[in-house]
């Protein structure tokens, strides 16, 4: 809800608790802090709580979205996912599809800046979409659009929101940015100027950052007023000031350590001059011939750009957000810059100095992708992302490739275009380098955290066409304990490597596990449907060795105790087996070899893996329509009599 950066790391391991829930976690527990509950916030919550839906309406700029996540993220649970629903791209499933809700979900269906068409078409599909959400236990917020028609049979479901005081707002980001109540209570003729107009709650919210960054950057002795006075002077345009001062620096060096100060604002000196010394190179220019102890300093090089290094040794405009202004200058007034800093970017983010952080080279490639944003060219930053990773690229410009991807996702403006562009990569191109490893990582750990379905879909792909063990592991953390990916299967033509993600995929423990829900994954017809489908393909045309470990890992669970979930396992199987009509018998008798193979290894041990063999052969000879067979029973030793 602020100008402050805002840094992703990307990861390239396992850890824990899967990143994109992590991501959406932060981020929904970030806004609740902030919120200030706008006025009808409370029969918002009271009309979730009783039906599992809410409608919001309310003026533009007064905290809807914001508001409806919040709503969402106090009935965060386990069992489902935070998702925003966008039923205008094309890899998204209708409104009306029952697949698209599953249990537990928070569903946020924002159609606040949508027009009157996409509007219609949506509310056609509301009533179907709360139908789901009240049988899976689910939770929608949907944001309609300012002065938008409602259906009646969804006026109940309405709910107007206000403004809330711009004044109460302010204070809540600067308390929680942590700033002395004692300063902020105090009245202030800054403030109170510009807070006397109504302003959106976002402008509201980049003020509250400017404060922050203003009191970070203060003399000693300076208080509130000082910073809220330079957060004014900061919120006007200053690029004017910028062009003077840079007519003024007539030298190459000057204006390289400017540009430097601009895209590594609050870097450590050393970075700073390693980085302005790199940008020269990158640009062929000529360094100063003179002897090493006649060059200026750093000190005075950085007095004449308006600059100084602090008490930590970290160097930053005098002036606040004056590197936004100077940024926007050169991008702006010298166009022939722009590909010489992305590539001097990626070699800067590889300089090998302790003060290079992961915060340093991401706040220079969040820079870097402001400029392409700012002036509408989302694609030259995706291809500049692109070329990042098209060879073989170090660690950290993988890292950068993946933030400059983040910022396009993050981007209001050019989100839904980045979002076509990944699924274009995914499905479709050819991919050089260790691009495909990028791709896999802004999949499962940025874009699964908001819309897990078209993370869903991109790692699919991925893991039919590159890198199959990397993407399939990040598709198989995505849908743990998930029906989506067997849905999606089960709907499309079933080639190799269909079936093979699939039997990479369907791992018995989530699919009987309830995880505190009325029931587990196995239990729903739906899932059960796509299981046999599945699973008759995978036995119809691979042969056993491919998905027999599958099998037994099916054996297993059946085993534990699982009660009748463990049995359903059996039946599917079987079931399955019996949908292979002319080879019904051959697939019967390697089910039961692969039954039998799998009580050597069986965690609860002979015995009870000999009962489920047992089982499994009852259930065959009665799909086969012959007499009851007896099995041997299973001796101490592990073997049969």
């Amino acid at each position: 809800m602020g100008t402050g950066d805002i840094y992703v790391g990307a990861q390239f391991q396992d850890s824990g608790r899967p990143a994109f829930r992590r991501l959406a976690d932060d981020q929904l527990s970030w806004l609740r802090r902030v919120l200030v509950a706008p006025v009808g916030m409370g029969k918002a919550r009271s009309l979730l709580a009783d039906t599992g839906t809410v409608i919001l309406d309310g003026p533009r700029g007064s905290g809807r979205t914001s508001a409806a996540r919040v709503l969402l993220r106090e009935y965060h649970q386990d069992s489902g996912f935070f998702r925003e629903l966008l039923p205008d791209e094309e890899d998204e499933l209708p409104l009306q599809d029952p697949a698209l809700v599953e249990n537990g979900d928070q569903l946020l269906l924002d159609l606040s800046a949508v027009g009157d068409q996409q509007w219609a078409t949506a509310r056609n599909g509301l009533s179907a979409l709360r139908r789901a959400v009240h049988e899976q236990h689910a939770h929608l917020v949907v944001v309609m659009p300012r002065d938008g028609i409602l259906d009646p049979d969804l006026q109940n479901y309405r709910v107007r929101l206000g403004w809330p005081g711009g004044e109460q707002v302010l204070r809540r980001h600067l308390r929680v940015h942590g700033l002395p109540y004692e300063q902020y209570l105090q009245p202030d003729a800054t403030v109170a100027e510009f807070l006397s107009e109504r302003r959106p709650m976002r402008e509201i919210a980049n003020f509250a950052d400017l404060v922050r960054r203003a009191r970070e950057a203060a003399r000693p002795g300076e208080g509130f007023t000082q910073w809220c006075a330079a957060a004014r002077r900061a919120w006007n345009d200053r690029r004017k000031d910028a062009a003077e001062l840079v007519a003024g620096l007539s030298e190459a060096p000057q204006r390289a350590l400017l540009i430097t100060v601009a895209m590594l604002h609050g870097a450590h000196a050393d970075v700073i001059h390693r980085a302005a010394d790199l940008l020269l190179r990158t640009l062929d220019s000529p360094l100063v011939g003179l002897p090493l102890l006649q060059h200026k300093d750093l000190a005075a090089r950085l007095t004449e750009i308006s600059a100084d290094t602090g008490p930590d040794g970290h160097v930053r405009f005098t002036e606040l957000d004056w590197d936004s202004a100077v940024r926007a200058h050169f991008w702006d007034h010298m166009p022939d810059l722009r590909p010489h800093l992305g590539t001097w970017a990626a070699r800067a983010v590889e300089l090998n100095d302790p003060h290079i952080t992961p915060a340093v080279r991401d706040g220079l490639v969040a820079h870097i992708a402001g400029q392409y944003l700012r002036t509408g060219r989302g694609d030259g930053l995706a291809s500049l992302a692109e070329s990042w990773s098209s060879t073989t690229a170090s660690r950290a410009r993988l890292e950068a490739a993946v933030h400059a991807l983040t910022c396009g996702l993050d981007d209001p403006a050019h989100g839904r275009a980045f979002r076509e562009r990944i699924y274009q990569w995914c499905a479709h191109r050819r991919l050089r380098g260790e691009f495909a490893q990028v791709l896999v990582q802004i999949c499962s750990g940025v874009l699964a955290s908001s819309h897990p379905d078209q993370a869903l879909l991109r790692l699919y792909y991925l893991a039919r066409r590159e890198h199959p063990a990397r993407a399939l592991q990040a598709l198989c953390e995505l849908v743990a304990g998930s029906r989506r990916l067997l849905d999606r299967l089960a709907r499309s033509v079933l080639l190799p490597p269909d079936l093979h993600i699939f039997l990479q995929a369907c791992d018995p423990v989530p699919l009987t596990d309830p995880s505190g829900s009325a029931h587990a994954l196995v239990e729903e017809n739906g899932v059960q449907d796509s299981l046999t489908t599945c699973w008759r393909a995978v036995l119809a045309e691979l042969p056993p060795v491919t998905w027999q470990p599958s099998a037994e890992r099916w054996f297993h669970r059946a085993g534990d105790d699982t009660g009748h979930r463990g049995e359903l396992l059996l039946d599917l199987l079987v079931g399955a087996a019996e949908r292979c009509q002319d080879r019904r018998g051959t697939v019967f008798a390697a089910l039961y070899a692969s039954a039998r193979k799998s009580e050597r290894t069986a965690p609860g041990g002979p015995a009870r893996a000999g009962e489920t063999t047992a089982m499994l052969l009852q259930k065959i000879t009665a799909a086969q329509g012959l007499c009851p067979v007896t099995v041997p029973p299973v001796s101490a030793g592990g073997t049969r009599s």
